[in-house]
């Protein structure tokens, strides 16, 4: 707060808006084109927009990442990460057009694809809460969507940073 004129600046944390798009039972992923972490997989997600709800900002996000045209089910996951000032909405989607399941790279990806389980490149996973978002997808699977996932308990305020080097492992856990 200015002691001159009272102004307050406030700071609050930014809001980041994605989906798990899910496809007979395998999930849409992104080869980052861009900084932080390019190279490396995530989910389409990105920073909600002014004038837009988030699930409308999953929607657009979900375009402009992957060129995938998609429907919200419900929201899968709250993640907190307050080390990096960010609240992560993370809703379970569909193919709009689950047969003919058009998508591509956008702009910010180098390459997007559907992976089983036991096929998503998880040394190569962009940040924790793309760990986080897919292992409540795995808990769920397609039944009803309940309470959302949270944070695990390990890191219930996201405080772990990112750990890089030949100490750490790519979802940031020391070893």
């Amino acid at each position: 707060m200015c002691s001159d004129c009272g102004f307050v600046a406030y700071e609050n944390p930014k809001i980041i808006v994605g989906s798990v798009v899910v496809s007979d039972n395998r999930v849409l992923m992104c080869r980052r084109a861009i900084e932080p972490r390019r190279g490396f997989w995530t989910l389409p997600a990105g920073y909600m927009e002014l004038g837009e709800t988030p699930e409308e900002g999953a929607v657009r996000e979900a375009l402009e990442e992957a060129e995938a045209n998609i429907v919200i089910d419900g929201i899968l996951g709250v993640f907190s990460i307050a080390r990096i000032a960010q609240v992560q909405l993370i809703y379970r989607a569909r193919f709009a057009d689950p047969v003919a399941r058009r998508f591509a790279p956008g702009p910010e990806s180098l390459d997007v694809r559907l992976f089983h389980w036991d096929d998503i490149p998880w040394s190569d996973i962009a940040f924790p809460s793309v760990r986080w978002a897919l292992d409540a997808w795995r808990r769920v699977g397609n039944d009803a969507l309940g309470h959302p996932a949270g944070n695990p308990d390990h890191d219930h305020r996201g405080i772990h940073p990112l750990a890089t080097g030949a100490n750490s492992d790519p979802l940031g856990e020391q070893k």
